[in-house]
C-alpha cells in the first residue's frame, strides 16, 4: 500500500463552514476550482469534480465539519480499487479556518500526481477564489 496523502491548507477569509461549502456545492465548488462539478449533498450520493476526471461516493458526512468520500481518478486502471478521502473543516488558531486531509490507497503511479493536485487544483485556486470575495 502506498503511504497516505497528507494535505491542507489555512484560509484566513473563510470559516469552516465555507470551506465545506466550497466543497461539497456544486456550483461553489466549480467556481472555486474553475472546473465543471457535480456533488450531492447526501451520504450515498455520487460527487464527480474537474469535469468528471475525479469521482466517487460520498460515505461520511458531518456538516461543516467532516467529509469522508470514495475518490478515484477517471485515468486509474479498472483494476485499481478506490481510495479513501478524509477532509475535515476546523477554525484555526491564527485566525481563519483549515482545512486538513488523508488520502489513503492511492495507486503508486499516480501518488505524486495527486499529491501536488491537492495544492495546484484545490488549495491554490480556492485561496484565489476567496481572495476576491468577503469573508464569511
Amino acid at each position: 500500500m502506498t503511504p497516505v496523502i497528507h494535505s491542507g491548507a489555512i484560509f484566513h477569509n473563510a470559516s469552516p463552514a465555507r470551506l465545506y461549502e466550497l466543497f461539497m456545492n456544486s456550483a461553489k465548488h466549480s467556481a472555486a476550482t474553475g472546473m465543471p462539478a457535480k456533488i450531492s449533498p447526501k451520504v450515498g450520493g455520487k460527487w464527480s469534480a474537474f469535469g468528471g476526471m475525479i469521482f466517487g461516493k460520498n460515505l461520511v458526512l458531518i456538516p461543516n465539519r467532516m467529509v469522508v468520500q470514495t475518490w478515484r481518478s477517471a485515468e486509474w486502471k479498472k483494476a485499481d480499487p478506490d481510495s479513501i478521502l478524509i477532509a475535515t473543516f476546523e477554525k484555526s488558531a491564527s485566525g481563519g479556518a483549515q482545512v486538513e486531509l488523508a488520502h489513503v490507497g492511492v495507486p503508486e503511479y499516480d501518488h505524486k500526481g495527486v499529491t501536488k493536485g491537492w495544492v495546484k487544483y484545490y488549495w491554490e485556486p480556492w485561496k484565489a477564489y476567496l481572495a476576491v470575495r468577503k469573508k464569511s
